[in-house]
């Protein structure tokens, strides 16, 4: 038994995508080692001037930092904790912000470690040309993420909460900057971060990931290459291996960060080396989690023919095409939710989603992935047991238990509507319009109802 485990376990372990992830957790150190988060920090302290304003710029901070969900959650609570606890903005309010912007936007980010874990997962399956190209079809049927994200821009600018969320906002205002942060604080790193940083010494480097990101997908695709065929944008970039591509693009990114540091003795030559190994520590849970991800769906798919039985079971009860996007998605999020990792559920689940909806209904298949990563992000956002939840509310220096309550009524919210979303996909064929605008009504009646429901119940909370 062991012997057969550990040889699958060699057999499927995508050391691109574990490369990627450590030079990743590398380039994150090394970044808020050089005293950047800090800069941008400082400058946002002098240049708002309001509650909503702070709000709002940590939600664009959070965006901004799309590459990585560990990365969003330490460097924006960081960041951004003074400037929001000046103008008593709740700490629950601030790991909610942190945690729905983590995950959520690294999964629809075609540049993160997220993007390169579901492509590992795709290209298992062997049902696509390339991974990299059916990842970027998912992201408009991404219903979870895209609404969670627009849900906390419309709460971020209107502040209009409601639940658990409007009393811990009510109750941040009736505090002074010295009551707040009764809960967890984030482990502060090994290395203090440099006084001589800027705001570029954050900037340059993740501009830098990003453009040789897109040199290298195009590169490894064929772009500058002898066959014609592939020297168009679209071509080159279905044509290329997201992995390989991702770690030229880090290792790139990571040099920039070298170049602009050293010869600026912003960092010194001996601290940047120990950062790096440092950042690379920080991402031995994740690579972990993803060999044994990769380990158990090649269990499933290779040895017990998990993706085959399922397929045939699916078939001989009858169940419509329609009702599985529906089913894929709260299937995925019972199980993101029940063992805290998004990365782990879609590395079992689409081995087995593929063949099924291939069988099925090809033209569902973008959406039965969407609902699956969908569903993934849903049940890793709410759970307890999350590291990313956890994180966010370290980060943040909220109590954990506080921030699970206070963000999950939003998270349900917003995957009823995505639920129904993925509903209306699969009896429409896989139509985006109707799908989309379906997801986007639940979510506006929704609001409606609940900020009426909480205008109700006021007077009752005043007395």
């Amino acid at each position: 038994m062991l012997d057969v485990t550990f040889s699958l376990m060699g057999q499927k372990v995508d050391f691109q995508i574990l490369l990627f992830c450590t030079l990743l957790g590398a380039l994150v150190y090394v970044l808020n080692m050089s005293g950047g988060t800090k800069k941008y920090g400082e400058i946002a302290r002098r240049k708002i001037k309001n509650r909503e304003t702070s709000v709002l710029a940590t939600c664009g901070l959070s965006f901004f930092i799309f590459i990585d969900d560990y990365f969003n959650c330490l460097t924006v609570g960081t960041v951004m904790k003074p400037l929001t606890d000046s103008y008593r903005v709740s700490r629950e309010k601030l790991a909610y912000i942190i945690d729905s912007t983590a995950a959520p936007m690294c999964i629809i980010a075609p540049v993160s470690s997220w993007a390169a874990a579901v492509g590992s997962s795709l290209k298992s399956t062997g049902a696509f040309q390339s991974d990299f190209q059916a990842f970027v079809s998912t992201i408009p049927y991404n219903f979870y993420a895209i609404f969670c994200l627009l849900l906390v821009l419309y709460l971020s600018w209107t502040n209009r909460d409601f639940g658990p969320m409007k009393k811990a906002e009510e109750n941040a205002l009736l505090k002074t900057v010295e009551d707040e942060g009764s809960g967890a604080t984030a482990e502060k790193p090994k290395h203090a971060q440099s006084d001589k940083g800027t705001i570029w010494d954050m900037l340059l480097p993740l501009i830098a990931l990003i453009v040789f990101a897109v040199l290298a997908l195009l590169y490894d695709g064929g772009y500058w290459g002898k066959d014609a065929a592939y020297h168009t944008i679209a071509a080159a970039l279905g044509n290329c291996s997201a992995s390989k591509a991702l770690v030229w693009a880090s290792f790139g990114a990571l040099g920039v960060a070298f170049l602009m540091y050293i010869p600026r003795r912003v960092v010194s030559f001996h601290n940047f080396m120990e950062g790096t190994i440092e950042g690379m520590k920080l991402m031995l849970p994740a690579n972990v989690i993803l060999v044994l991800a990769w380990t158990l769906s090649g269990v499933c798919r290779d040895l017990l023919c998990t993706p085959q039985f399922v397929q045939s079971v699916v078939l001989h009860t009858g169940m419509s095409a329609m009702f599985l996007p529906f089913f894929i998605f709260l299937i995925a999020a019972f199980l993101s939710f029940s063992t805290g990792t998004a990365w782990g559920t879609f590395g079992i689940l689409i081995p087995i989603v593929v063949p099924i909806i291939v069988a099925l209904d090809p033209s569902l298949t973008t959406v039965a992935l969407s609902a699956t990563l969908a569903g993934s992000v849903f049940g890793d956002h709410c759970s307890p047991i999350s590291d990313t939840t956890i994180l966010a509310s370290a980060g943040a220096g909220c109590s954990h238990i506080a921030h699970v309550t206070t963000q999950l009524p939003y998270a349900l919210t917003v995957a009823a509507c995505a639920a129904i979303g993925y509903l209306v996909a699969g009896m429409t064929s896989g139509s985006l319009i109707l799908s989309f605008g379906a997801a986007a009504g639940t979510l506006v009646v929704g609001l409606l109802i609940f900020h009426a429901r909480s205008e109700r119940l006021e007077p009752d909370a005043n007395l």
